[in-house]
């Protein structure tokens, strides 16, 4: 058998990278487009809950991506208390493979990735989805995706006014500040929703919650706005989705009856969202098959689940661009 070697790309060697936001939302949006064209198999994900729930659990992600010619499984955990022993919430390694054979490519800490890829696919759905005048933001939640929901966010729209909201005041002074630092403009933290919310031109809610509990109310909703909650429990009311003019998904199979979790899991089970009054998914507004934003006065929501594919995209990015320069370390497989 031939010899068989693996990369190993570690959390330093993501970090001495130094991959940049254009980067990151090249790789996310190439995911997206090619799961628009056909050319992606995403598995819905799998979950292992070793005691329960509310403590955490793990998320098993699996995909393909035809034009990069790569399959890819991650596994994150995600623990909601890890705060109290200095650990980050969630963690995560992708497995890299070569879909021609199954030899395996690389190991990667994907933590950041995880981080990445999220920000990127909010604000790409943003910047489909959004009125492209949007100069308010209001995010709820400051865990480690929430950092790359603004920081990509701002890059696209450039925004007026940021205000961010989270349930530990600790936590959100800290990312109000690293934000205002790297963004380089005023961030403004407040003390509860509503403030954070109410009359924003796009509303993130990011929150996490040990149960569902509709703490985002739909009255404070600007017409024309887009919103983007994506809790594992969900924080919004039954009645957000009334007022929608479209609802976009990442991937209906992974929002469908039958599965747990996820910030519309009531609307969905509930038939208030079913594919057939589904507007899209946003690899199909990506790929232009489908229109994203038609008016200036529709109320857009956007449910994204996570996507293996755009863990994968980036991970191959970054791969590659590690290659590039001599980045990572090379383990013996075979």
């Amino acid at each position: 058998m031939q010899s068989i070697d693996i990369t190993y790309l570690n959390g330093p060697d993501i970090k001495a990278l130094g991959i940049t936001d254009a980067e990151i939302l090249a790789a996310v949006e190439s995911a997206l487009r090619a799961q628009g064209l056909g050319k992606t198999v995403i598995e819905p994900r799998v979950h292992l809950i070793p005691e329960s729930s509310a403590k955490g659990h793990f998320n098993v992600l699996r995909g393909y991506i035809e034009p990069l010619q790569v399959a890819g499984v991650k596994v994150v955990s995600d623990f909601v208390d890890n705060y109290k022993v200095g650990l980050p919430s969630e963690m995560a390694l992708l497995n890299l493979f070569d879909p021609n054979t199954g030899k395996p490519l690389a190991i990667v800490d994907a933590t950041a990735i995880t981080d990445m890829r999220t920000g990127a696919v909010t604000a790409i759905g943003a910047k489909h989805l959004a009125r492209r005048d949007s100069k308010v933001l209001g995010h709820i939640g400051a865990r480690g995706t929430s950092y790359w929901n603004v920081r990509l966010l701002d890059s696209l729209f450039h925004f007026d006014e940021i205000r961010v909201h989270s349930r530990r005041p600790e936590s959100q002074r800290a990312f109000g500040e690293r934000l205002s630092r790297d963004l380089g403009k005023p961030v403004k933290v407040v003390d509860d929703w509503e403030s954070c919310v109410r009359d924003a031109d796009i509303v993130v809610e990011a929150s996490r919650l040990p149960e569902p509990t509709p703490m985002l109310k739909t009255a404070w909703i600007k017409p024309g706005a887009l919103v983007i909650p994506y809790g594992t429990m969900s924080a919004v009311e039954l009645s957000l989705t009334d007022i929608m003019s479209k609802v976009v998904v990442d991937d209906w199979g992974q929002c469908r009856k039958g599965l747990p979790f996820g910030a519309l899991r009531a609307h969905v089970d509930s038939d208030r969202i079913t594919q057939e009054n589904l507007h899209a998914e946003i690899g199909q507004i990506v790929a232009g098959l489908k229109p994203g934003r038609e008016r200036n006065d529709e109320t857009i929501l956007f449910w994204h689940r996570g996507l293996s594919t755009t863990d994968i995209a980036l991970g191959h990015a970054m791969l590659e661009k590690a290659r590039g320069m001599g980045i990572g370390q090379t383990l013996k497989f075979a």
